[in-house]
């Protein structure tokens, strides 16, 4: 028999982020996270790095800090040029129940090797009272507060690091002594950034049921043989979804083969014999490895997925933002987009505009913060029209030194 759906408790959820040294991003703040935020702009203007950051972390907590900093050229290729300093994270998230927690890292190097300079857990657990340290460290020495809830009065207790390359949140959160500090690894450790490819989900693994999509979908198979065994209903609703959007296609059918390998099968309802998966369409393919994401019967506490409008036809991108919004009722869900089509079913408070300054330094602008967009909107405009009628006055190709373009050169 298969499993009931696992009843999904509330995750912590992000509410502010702050990056410098970062690349592109010499400063750059990006407040008021809403359930779907949405990173907006054109190629070149940080939307990928912003992005890469979210993936930084996890890799960090999942492998290390220096897996996740040599995979990405070390401190030559991740500090801003001309920049001095460390690379500096700064995160705010709330967890239901608890006041608001922010986790602050900066990350410099020695002879090659990434070296943690400062980490620290603050938060004010009164409303009048001071924001304080429960957890501070500086190159693998500090000292940490006990407890599940931990005050300013309480003990510190020294607790030194094997090296200065460790995160402490990573080593002190695995034991129960500290579930502040845990809850905010676990946290980390569960986000699932996707870097889609889709030539890996035609691949043929070995056959064996896998709960999550994996980062580049080389497991898809795998995934639609576990929804197939423990959660049908589940599976019948992607493909209730998948069959309004993909002409003809009747179901995906995991089949095992002799040797052990997992081959997907897509049944077209006009022909007896499916086809296999790797001569699908990409937009096919696509399509359903971002819904074994979305219906996730037990989904991550944060989700990024990274350009979604590619292979898949604009008229379809509208609705995969309504996935998306319906979604992050149980997750919270970080979009990047260059797509009108998918803008269109945004609001803007769920839209940060990325562009780059006269320095070439990335900058973050809401949509909401924009004079007029309100407005318009409620006069029935959308956001991608005015996006593509250059309203917004930043984060447009078209746009030179942020100026919008002029109405006659809008009319051409």
């Amino acid at each position: 028999m298969p499993s009931a759906v696992v009843k999904v408790t509330e995750p912590a959820k992000i509410k502010y982020l702050r990056v410098k040294n970062y690349r592109a991003l010499k400063d750059v703040e990006v407040k008021d996270f809403t359930p779907l935020t949405v990173l907006l702009g054109p190629n070149g203007s940080g939307k990928s790095t912003l992005f890469d950051v979210f993936a930084f972390l996890a890799e960090c907590f999942e492998f290390g800090l220096r897996r996740a900093w040599d995979n990405r050229g070390r401190l030559k290729e991740l500090q801003t040029r001309g920049a001095t300093g460390p690379v500096e994270i700064e995160l705010k998230f709330k967890e239901p129940n608890f006041p608001k927690i922010t986790y602050h890292l900066a990350i410099d190097e020695i002879n090659g090797k990434p070296i943690v300079t400062e980490e620290w857990l603050k938060w004010r657990r009164e409303q009048r009272g001071q924001p304080f340290k429960f957890l501070n460290y500086h190159k693998g020495q500090g000292q940490a507060i006990s407890g599940e809830a931990p005050d300013s009065i309480d003990k510190r207790v020294d607790i030194p690091l094997k090296s200065p390359d460790l995160l402490a949140v990573n080593a002190l959160g695995q034991f129960a002594d500290h579930p502040r500090v845990a809850a905010l690894r676990e946290f980390i450790t569960g986000w699932y950034v996707s870097y889609l490819s889709i030539a890996e989900t035609r691949g043929q693994p070995e056959t064996g049921p896998a709960e999550r999509l994996s980062k580049t979908g080389d497991n898809l198979p795998n995934v639609i043989q576990y929804l197939n065994e423990q959660h049908p209903e589940r599976l019948d609703k992607i493909f209730n979804v998948m069959r309004q959007r993909v002409p003809h296609l009747e179901r995906v059918i995991p089949a095992i083969m002799p040797d052990g390998r997992l081959l997907l099968q897509i049944k077209d309802a006009p022909f007896d014999d499916p086809i296999l998966a790797r001569f699908a369409s990409d937009g096919t393919l696509k399509m359903l490895a971002y819904l074994t994401v979305l219906y996730d019967p037990n989904p991550p506490p944060f989700i990024g997925i990274e350009e979604p409008e590619n292979f898949l036809h604009p008229r379809l991108l509208p609705e995969l933002a309504e996935e998306c919004r319906a979604a992050s009722e149980n997750t919270q869900l970080l979009v990047t987009t260059h797509s009108p089509f998918f803008l269109n079913s945004l609001q803007p408070k769920e839209v940060r505009i990325l562009y780059r300054d006269e320095n070439g330094y990335t900058q973050c602008k809401a949509a909401n913060a924009i004079q007029g967009v309100d407005d318009l909107m409620k006069e029935g405009a959308t956001l991608g029209q005015l996006w593509l009628e250059g309203y917004f006055g930043v984060g447009d190709p078209l746009v030179n030194k942020g100026l919008p373009i002029k109405n006659e050169e809008r009319n051409k």
